[in-house]
């Protein structure tokens, strides 16, 4: 790097001089802290180097000011901006790049190339990022000084009045409104097991992106690097702003400059990397409740499910209080109410009727003798030096499930062979329970025992963890169809319970540090694993504690592809960190049976997909905790079906709630799934198309009508993929909906019918408790499949109908991948793209992967009239103004045809 002046530099980055006003002494605040002025600079052809050096006399307010930082900014790509602020030493806490790989910006671009212009005053030092093309701020730090201790951060930007603001949640999964409030209002990062989502609380995750919408002044992103605890503040008293307050680490910015929301999405996912591509099964329906107190009772789920004719894809098996663990253990077994011969029988079961079975695996493990029933995850672990651990080196230990429990530490280098090992001998395919996905739970990392948690054996014992099993299964036995007539409970016994270098500033109060994150838990080290405990690289958790259920995550996912070398693993996971879509899907969590939980989920999903690039979302159907209704539950099954995740679970105290428990729910489900599994095609080509570029597959009105200012607070409408509008009912007992149709033309999915919007609410009546209004957007092109079936194996036979959805201009566009669905390296794939303009079709693109089916028919909507003459037999339909072109060919090349 070369040394430039002021006058360069001015003409280079647009860096000004400016100078502090001075202050009276008076009892030093945050606000009162000096700030810091820009000193020394330098640059390379892309890059910005500066030294920031502390203004005045440190405030230390909550912890000791750092006197020398650094500030680098780096123009990595004509839409991306990296601006770093840390200490000149690089002493200070960063997310390690094993966690989150940085995006490659060393080739970067010029600053004359760039979308985005960086700027700086230089005392006191503030910074601004604006757009190149029309002068937008889009980001500036001035009026309020960065303030960098060692325990705690503070940085605030200046917004416009009422900005459209969007992300900055834990994990998408607050139950605030969809566009976030802009006074007096906290988002607060840190990970904890939250039952119930708790209104304005942190949850689960933390992805700290937000996505400032200004209409046709574009839409950008920010986001912030950075693993410690947070509150986020957005307020209005002091002008619009939004305001960083982090327990630590480092300001690691990436501004994203969009200017779509679309583009953001793609931007954002070049950095926390492209989501994992799902396997087309896990698509299908999934069941599972937490409560099956024994194999039996899981077979008889399945066979309820044959019975009432629902097509089951995916039997789950929950771990607490009844169900597959021996008293709650992770890789063990009930030996009386799942012993393993059971449980592969229904296995075997489930594989011979093209069906599928998870577990949930949670991360603690029991830490009891290794003689016992099945302490051996725990003694190997031992053995192995894979464990958190105190200060004397002794194992740390909690409470959780199965009592007093250890911790694996994702960050020693031998807990993956650890983790690959247990896997391989527990989900053994010839020996053990040969599962076909993966379930994560309880990875925040969650902890009952309160802080500080003196004794874990007794706090095991008084919380009841574990809890002795029932004594006698309720139910009475019954021959199951399909499985073994010896398939039925054994007589069950009571059991007795039984105990069981950037690596952070040294001399920092990690347990409950000075500064108070808004912690619905209370300090940081309440019922979690303790902050103060050390990884075997030196990093302490109360730097990595927001990633840890995401390293589980990946450790998982590496372990499950070693089971299963060849094929797709899915894997859902409830805690996640920035960039965790690369590895996992997310359930939403321990929701509750509510028609507030039922909304909100709109949001959460549009969030997770759009935003942080985990697309494979879901609440659980129906809700998991509190008892269902009747018109709940349906109305849950028919939104659900259009969840990129689709599972009903709830809890054990909870009423029953599998879709064949009532018959409102059986016609909802069916009704549901059959245009879920016809869709299906269509929502794994847009899974697809975010793993190769970032492009959502759920999104939110605005996305598609960025300029529609009625559409950026609508958090009950979604488009799924580009196409679909889905526009549920939201009220108890209603069957009449207010949704919002934008200025185009759309048409009803079920019945054709052209609608055109008029950027206004449109009335609707009686929606039943079985129907979902649902309308395909103008300009579409939809590949489905023309008759559903009982599982997606059988559903790849089906032959498809393309449905043709003429935008304003009589034009419309769409496309189709195929692959094999579940291999991890494809052999051969087909992209085939549509086209429809001037009255002519084309079907067109690859053809390489032997779909083996036809194509039954085209059906083009909006047309006023039937054709003269047609090359192929046709039916019209004059009401819907629907033409069906029967064309009858297989799916394996191009077609051409006029009307």
């Amino acid at each position: 790097m070369t040394m430039i002046n002021a006058a360069a530099l001015v003409a280079a980055f647009g860096v000004a001089s400016a100078t502090a006003l001075a202050i009276e002494p008076r009892e030093p605040t945050v606000a009162d802290c000096p700030g810091y002025v820009l000193k020394t600079y330098s640059q390379t052809e892309n890059a910005f180097y500066a030294d920031l050096k502390l203004a005045g006399t440190p405030c230390n307010i909550y912890g000791q000011d750092l006197q020398d930082l650094q500030l680098v900014v780096e123009y990595q790509t004509v839409d991306r901006l990296h601006v770093l602020i840390k200490d000149v030493a690089n002493n200070v806490y960063q997310v390690p790049d094993e966690v989150f790989p940085r995006p490659d910006g060393a080739a970067g671009c010029l600053p004359s190339e760039s979308n985005l212009v960086f700027s700086v005053v230089t005392e006191p030092f503030s910074f601004a990022v604006a757009r190149k093309d029309s002068g937008e701020t889009l980001f500036n730090t001035s009026g309020s000084d960065l303030v960098f201790e060692s325990q705690y951060l503070r940085l605030r930007t200046q917004l416009p009045d009422q900005p459209h603001l969007y992300g900055l949640d834990m994990t998408g999964e607050h139950t605030d409104p969809f566009m976030l409030n802009t006074s007096d209002y906290t988002r607060t990062f840190w990970n904890r097991d939250a039952y119930g989502t708790p209104a304005g609380s942190n949850l689960y995750g933390h992805h700290d992106i937000y996505f400032d919408h200004r209409g046709d002044k574009g839409t950008h992103g920010v986001f912030l690097l950075n693993s410690n605890g947070a509150d986020i503040k957005i307020n209005d008293t002091a002008g619009q702003y939004l305001e960083y307050n982090t327990l630590g680490g480092v300001f690691d910015f990436y501004f994203l400059n969009g200017p779509e929301p679309r583009d953001v999405s793609r931007q954002y996912a070049e950095i926390a990397k492209l989501p994992a591509l799902q396997p087309y099964w896990g698509l299908g329906y999934h069941n599972c409740r937490y409560g099956y107190q024994d194999a039996y009772a899981v077979a008889e789920v399945i066979a309820n499910y044959s019975k009432a004719g629902i097509p089951l894809e995916t039997m789950w098996t929950d771990i607490v209080r009844k169900d597959y663990m021996e008293l709650r253990r992770t890789f063990s077994l009930d030996p009386e109410r799942f012993p393993i011969e059971r449980v592969r029988e229904i296995v075997d079961y489930l594989h011979d009727h093209q069906q599928h079975y998870i577990v949930m695996v949670d991360p603690a493990m029991y830490a009891g003798p290794a003689t016992g029933p099945s302490g051996g995850a725990y003694s190997r672990g031992v053995e192995q030096n894979v464990f958190l651990k105190e200060d004397n080196g002794s194992v740390y230990h909690g409470v959780v499930w199965p009592g007093v429990t250890a911790f694996p530490d994702w960050f020693n280098p031998d807990t993956q062979d650890f983790w690959n090992s247990e896997f391989q001998m527990f989900f053994d395919a010839d020996s053990g329970v040969d599962i076909d996905a993966l379930w994560i739970d309880m990875n925040e990392p969650s902890n009952f025992c309160t802080y500080p948690c003196s004794d874990p054996a007794a706090f095991a014992i008084s919380s009841g963890n574990p809890p002795a099993p029932p004594e006698v299964r309720p139910e009475s036995v019954r021959p199951i169809s399909g499985f073994p007539g010896d398939f039925q409970p054994p007589g069950l016994q009571r059991r007795a319970v039984q105990d069981g270098a950037m690596m952070g500033l040294p001399d920092r109060e990690l347990l409950d540090p000075p500064y108070h994150i808004n912690n619905a838990a209370g300090i940081i080290s309440n019922l979690t694993s303790n902050t103060n405990l050390v990884h075997s690289n030196g990093l302490v958790m109360y730097d990595t504690h927001d990633m840890y259920g995401s390293m589980m995550s990946s450790a998982s996912r590496i372990a499950m592809e070693a089971r299963r070398p060849t094929k797709r693993p899915l894997i859902i996971t409830r805690s996640t960190f920035a960039g965790a879509g690369k590895d996992v899907g997310h359930w939403l969590g321990d929701n509750l049976s509510t028609w507030f939980h039922y909304r909100i989920s709109i949001a959460q999903m549009i969030a997770f997909s759009s935003m942080f690039q985990i697309p494979m979302v879901g609440a659980d159907i129906c809700g998991f905790g509190g008892n269902t209704t009747d018109s709940l539950c349906a109305r849950w099954a028919l939104l659900g079906a259009f969840y990129p995740f689709m599972r009903n679970h709830n809890g054990f105290d909870s009423i029953a709630q599998e879709f064949y428990q009532k018959p409102l729910w059986t016609e909802a489900a069916k009704y549901a799934i059959d245009y879920r599994y016809r869709l299906l095609d269509y929502l794994y080509t847009a899974m697809w198309q975010q793993n190769q570029t970032g492009d959502p597959s759920i999104s939110a009105l605005y996305f598609t009508y960025p300029q529609d200012t009625n559409t950026f607070n609508i958090s009950e409408q979604f488009f799924f993929g580009d196409s679909i509008l889905v526009s549920p009912v939201v009220e108890e007992n209603a069957t009449s909906v207010d949704i919002y149709l934008p200025n185009d033309i759309f048409y009803d999915f079920f019945t054709y019918e052209p609608v055109q919007g008029q950027g206004a609410m449109l009335h609707l009546d009686n929606v039943s408790y079985t129907e979902i209004p649902v309308h395909i957007k103008g300009g579409s092109i939809l590949p489905l499949r023309t008759n559903s079936a009982n599982t997606t194996t059988e559903l790849r036979k089906e032959n498809f109908t393309i449905v043709v959805a003429p935008g304003t201009d009589g034009a419309a566009k769409g496309q189709l991948y195929v692959d094999d669905g579940e291999s991890l390296v494809q052999n051969a794939t087909s992209l085939i793209t549509f086209d429809y303009s001037d009255k002519k079709f084309d079907m067109a693109g690859t053809f390489d992967y032997d779909v083996g089916v036809s194509v039954d028919a085209v059906i083009f909507l909006g047309q006023a009239q039937a054709p003269a003459v047609m090359g192929y037999g046709f039916d019209y339909n004059a009401t819907s103004q629907a033409l069906r072109v029967n064309i009858g060919q297989p799916l394996n090349g191009p077609l051409s045809f006029s009307l």
